[in-house]
């Protein structure tokens, strides 16, 4: 490195060569702050985990956080014991997400004394007032119509960490396997949104370009059958959500 700098020295002089560094020291640390300012990454939380072997696939390939369902009439849904069994794999900084559809206070303070929540997820019918009395960060799931107002939805549960909009589907709380109009999400709202609703690796990127969602979530798009992930498809959906952050950076950088 010492020779190649007194080999530019003496090819063009000493005060051309300082000034060059010193032009390079100045802008480099603006350079980067822009380079890393601008990019993208949707957060990627991976549901309806029945199984420790399961949350340990989806941490090693990347997801932010892992969810468990407390709703008996779920296909996924875990007892306590599975839930302390899953949340002992589960690594710092990799949030651990408990969803209840309209269940009893009580109960939801039962499994908050046993499992390590790190936020709530609330996929039913709980008004805001319900969300708030835990003492736990939390979301508000939203099953998507035609006709629903999302703007409204984020003036209701306001306190919320984000919105997480979902498929409607008749007497469905959620976990339909389909999408909805991903146009109706696309507008600029005060509330970070998480896009769910029947997204796999084939479509998530789609999803992220019309949407540009906080986070994704999903559940049977990366299943062998309901409850039991599959490795290769939790792989192949998180690099497609980073494909499409990427793409996003790529279009924001040619603006």
């Amino acid at each position: 490195m010492a020779h190649s700098y007194w080999a530019l020295i003496g090819k063009y002089g000493a005060p051309a060569v300082k000034t060059a560094v010193l032009v390079i020291c100045y802008h480099a640390p603006l350079f980067f702050c822009q380079l890393f300012s601008s990019v993208t990454h949707t957060r990627i939380k991976i549901c309806g985990i029945t199984r420790p072997e399961d949350a340990q696939a989806a941490v090693a390939v990347g997801a932010d956080a892992i969810g468990l369902v407390f709703y008996a009439d779920s296909s996924r849904a875990v007892s306590i014991d599975q839930a302390i069994r899953i949340a002992a794999v589960v690594p710092p900084f990799v949030s651990l997400v408990a969803l209840f559809v309209d269940e009893l206070a009580d109960e939801i303070m039962r499994i908050l004394e046993c499992v390590p929540i790190d936020l709530i997820q609330f996929h039913g019918d709980e008004t805001a007032a319900f969300c708030q009395q835990f003492g736990r960060p939390w979301i508000k799931a939203l099953r998507v119509r035609p006709e629903t107002d999302v703007g409204a939805a984020c003036h209701t549960y306001h306190a919320a960490r984000g919105l997480l909009l979902d498929s409607w589907q008749e007497g469905v709380p959620g976990g339909t396997g389909k999408t909805f109009d991903w146009q109706l999400a696309s507008q600029e709202l005060p509330l970070p949104l998480i896009l769910a609703g029947g997204l796999n690796a084939g479509n998530v990127g789609a999803a992220i370009g019309i949407v540009h969602p906080a986070a994704v979530d999903v559940s049977g798009g990366v299943e062998q059958s309901p409850g039991i992930k599959d490795p290769e498809k939790i792989g192949q959906f998180i690099s497609a959500v980073r494909a499409a952050d990427q793409q996003l950076d790529g279009l924001a950088n040619d603006d």
